[in-house]
């Protein structure tokens, strides 16, 4: 079989058999098992040529399902936790589900749809039965994901494997042992990037979704990992969380949110020895680039030329062309992908400024003051690089006479917060206001600012931001 049609298994098997390990929060698995065991209980065949919906909560058990059915099943859907029951049929419908893929003692969804008529259901857990055969590949799986759908029901993203890991193709091979960990779903594109990067390279200690910070960080550090992950907001969360300085990192990774100059400042600080490095990627145009440097945007020379990904700017939004694209949408009556030149808009709004390219927030998410246009990511990176301020949300608020104007939620960093928030200074109000008109247009300044104990994210670990 050529390399590109390598199934995952074959892949990280190729040249020897895998050492590494696979850390869920209530047990481990070593990758060379899976060589003679199986987390489906001997039922892995019935599975071979259908397309399967893979619907657990744990981690683990959901990797170890990705990598028994690469190569076996037809089709396979990654559906994170969090997805609401309402959406279901839509996935069944267009993914063509014949079989679904649950854990052990875990229930059958409410909705009839999920497990309708002529639907095969398995159950998967986090320990190995003996294989009753050899694993072979029969068929280049089709990987499914889903966006997140805030704004309605979400899309699915047809990606191959040789998509998914063409990131790894073109980046520097690990020759030292390495263990990775993510806050991230592995469901997730970001979370699947990091999930193929370990089971080529080492092992992965995998967060869980009840887990608190410190928590997930005692177990990252007590395992030695090198390699770790998240979002900036996640990261944020990290660092207010106190936690953060009990391990040590030797890469340490920002991506799915605008990497602004505080928290990248910040993480060179906690980590000095580590490389700090944030990254841009979306589900549908594969992943774009990754900056090493320690500032926020990225070198305008990344833009056009040739190479294994492609960059362009139009109507200001960031637009990707790579091996790494995903494929399509599924559906009878899905949108394009990709333009007529096979780019993917990502919707993220770039701007030049002095040789460089910064993000300046969705394409969707401006506030409009007056008329005045308003990008909410480029007031926050102005708040948050004050040294009181961990993170902030900058969102409108209506007012009779421009429509809308600029408010602010903002977390204060542990020194500043005073008595748990309760009698905050004005002072600080007015000292962050004038930061703001210092470096903003005036209707791009706050006109209310609130502090906050904490912010909400998404499941994605993503700023939960109102739908406009």
């Amino acid at each position: 079989m050529p390399s590109d049609r390598r199934s995952l298994w074959e892949a990280i098997t190729a040249f020897a058999p895998p050492g590494g390990r696979l850390h869920g929060a209530r047990g481990l698995v070593a990758l060379a098992d899976l060589a003679q065991g199986s987390s489906l209980s001997g039922r892995l065949e019935e599975l071979r040529g259908r397309s399967v919906l893979l619907l657990v909560k744990d981690q683990l058990a959901a990797a170890l399902a990705m990598l028994e059915l690469d190569g076996v099943a037809r089709r396979l859907v990654l559906c994170p936790p969090d997805i609401a029951p309402q959406h279901l049929p839509l996935v069944n419908e267009r993914a063509d589900i014949e079989a679904i893929v649950l854990e052990t003692g875990e229930p059958l969804p409410v909705d009839s749809a999920a497990g309708g008529a002529g639907r095969l259901c398995l159950m998967l857990g986090r320990t190995l039965t003996p294989l009753d055969r050899p694993r072979r590949s029969t068929c280049a799986t089709e990987w499914i994901l889903l966006t997140s759908g805030t704004a309605g029901s979400p899309k699915l993203v047809l990606h191959t494997l040789a998509s998914l890991t063409s990131a790894l193709a073109i980046s520097a091979q690990q020759t030292e042992s390495v263990a990775w960990s993510t806050f991230y779903d592995i469901r997730r594109y970001g979370g699947l990037q990091i999930f193929l990067r370990a089971v080529h390279a080492g092992s992965l200690v995998l967060s869980e979704e009840s887990e608190g910070v410190t928590d997930f960080l005692a177990r990252v550090a007590a395992l030695h990992v090198t390699h770790i992950s998240g979002t900036p907001s996640h990261w944020r969360r990290a660092l207010m969380s106190g936690a953060a300085g009990s391990i040590a990192p030797r890469y340490v990774r920002l991506s799915g949110e605008i990497a602004d100059q505080a928290v990248l400042d910040a993480l060179r600080a906690r980590y000095p020895e580590a490389i700090v490095a944030h990254a841009f990627a979306s589900t549908e145009g594969g992943v774009a680039f990754e900056v090493r440097d320690g500032h926020s945007g990225f070198p305008v020379a990344l833009l056009g030329g040739g190479g294994p990904v492609e960059l362009r700017i139009a109507d200001e939004t960031l637009r990707i062309r790579s091996a790494g694209t995903a494929r399509c949408y599924l559906g009878a009556d899905a949108e394009p992908l990709r333009d007529q030149d096979g780019f993917v808009d990502t919707g993220d709004r770039v701007e030049e400024r002095a040789g460089r390219c910064y993000f300046m927030g969705r394409r969707g998410g401006v506030i409009n003051v007056g008329g005045l246009k308003v990008h909410p990511e480029e007031v926050e990176a102005v708040l948050n690089a004050h040294p009181s301020v961990r993170m902030s949300l900058v969102r409108a608020r209506s007012s009779p006479i421009t429509g809308a104007i600029v408010a602010a939620d903002v977390v204060l960093a542990e020194h500043a917060a005073g008595d748990a928030g309760h009698s905050l200074p004005g002072d600080l109000t007015r000292e962050l206001t004038e930061c703001c008109r210092r470096r903003l247009a005036a209707h791009k300044v706050p006109a209310v600012i609130r502090f906050v104990p904490s912010l909400e994210l998404s499941a994605s670990g993503k700023l939960v931001r109102p739908i406009a």
